[in-house]
């Protein structure tokens, strides 16, 4: 009962807070976003542009029967006319937003709009040093992860919208009761790079930023096209070199299948992979004799180290001695990204055009000659 009562508070509190930021956006007036978003890669939303907002309609990219949400954007301090029943309306530019995933935090990173971020999950893998400094100044709170964060913290951050991930733990229960609007954020489960990065149009329009976001995306879109054209050029006709996925996991290795993002990047930085004919999307467990009969001889071999030590070829050796028995451990062309070390959760989702070309330069060294990778690059010993 208690906690109930402290719920309700906060949400008066918050309520009212909400009248005075209105009646201020109303004596400032608002800026109107009206940039035209039209996607070309996205399939996880989309967008109609309508008499007076803006209809979202978000949906699993990966699952032909997925559930939709449906959201109006409207300008702030506007009540057009025709909004469909079974739409929740957000007032945009939204003022605070509460991330629940380090990854929803890209978008916002690129646009520089950090000062949105009024809660985020966690700050463990944190790299943004804006985004340390407005949780060590208190401008931003940390809420807890999914599942056991502290709803009464949450609201007392009066966010106006907060970005949920469909793939974790949930627990939004108690936040629909008090009316937070809950925003599922679904480019995770974009496959194609460039897809995961037009999510930048979509976070654009919840801040007012369309023309940002589209402008932003073409720049990366462009990028992106040039380096795949390059790794077509310096393969030309010859041979494509095949690549590995992944490490052991207990007892299973695990992977990538042959249509995720990471199966996309391979094909476009001219790689073969292993598990091109897999049509799996997400992740997948494979039996170790297994990967060793199809990637044994593979030319290249890339996995993530989220640990603080940094990886070397030994120390993949002592993780498991058949690892050197890979013809990639023994050439010494296994690429590694150092998560620990590098901002590849918070912001790799919209630099996918620095990912292909961190790829292109551990392939090609010959290539991209001043370059300097950023998330991904050979293990140096």
């Amino acid at each position: 009962m208690r906690k109930i009562m402290i719920l309700l508070v906060c949400t008066l509190l918050v309520s009212g807070c909400r009248q005075i930021s209105h009646s201020a956006g109303a004596a400032q007036g608002n800026t109107l976003d009206t940039a035209t978003v039209v996607l070309k890669y996205a399939k996880g939303f989309s967008v109609e542009h309508r008499d007076g907002y803006r209809l979202v309609t978000i949906a699993d990219p990966q699952k032909e029967d997925a559930k939709e949400y449906r959201f109006a954007l409207v300008p702030r301090g506007e009540k057009p006319q025709g909004i469909p029943e079974d739409c929740s309306v957000l007032e945009t530019p939204v003022r605070g937003v509460v991330c629940m995933t380090t990854l929803q935090l890209s978008g916002f990173i690129k646009l520089e709009a950090l000062d949105h971020i009024v809660g985020i999950n966690s700050s463990r893998r944190l790299e943004n040093k804006e985004m340390a400094k407005r949780i060590e100044e208190g401008k931003t709170v940390k809420i807890g992860k999914e599942g056991n964060f502290d709803e009464e913290l949450i609201i007392a951050s009066n966010p106006d919208v907060i970005m949920i991930s469909l793939s974790k733990r949930g627990g939004y229960e108690k936040m629909e009761e008090v009316g937070l609007p809950l925003v599922p954020y679904l480019g995770y489960q974009e496959t194609d790079p460039l897809a995961q990065a037009e999510w930048i149009k979509f976070i654009g329009m919840l801040i007012g930023e369309s023309q940002k976001a589209n402008e932003l995306f073409e720049s990366i879109s462009k990028r992106y096209e040039e380096a795949k054209k390059l790794a077509e050029e310096v393969n030309g006709d010859s041979r494509r070199p095949q690549i590995l996925y992944g490490l052991m996991h207990g007892t299973n290795w695990y992977a990538m299948g042959g249509d995720s993002y990471f199966a996309h990047l391979f094909r476009d930085a001219g790689l073969d992979y292993f598990l091109k004919d897999d049509d799996r999307s997400g992740g997948v467990n494979i039996d170790f004799e297994k990967v060793y009969a199809q990637a044994q001889q593979c030319d290249f071999w890339i996995i993530q180290n989220k640990n603080r030590e940094k990886m070397t070829y030994e120390r993949m050796k002592a993780q498991d001695a058949r690892y050197a028995d890979f013809r990639a451990w023994k050439d010494r062309r296994v690429i590694c990204s150092e998560t620990f070390y590098t901002p590849v959760n918070e912001l790799a989702p919209m630099e996918p055009d620095v990912v292909l070309k961190d790829i292109i330069k551990a392939i090609h060294p010959e290539v991209l000659k001043n370059y300097t990778p950023k998330y991904y690059g050979l293990i140096a010993h």
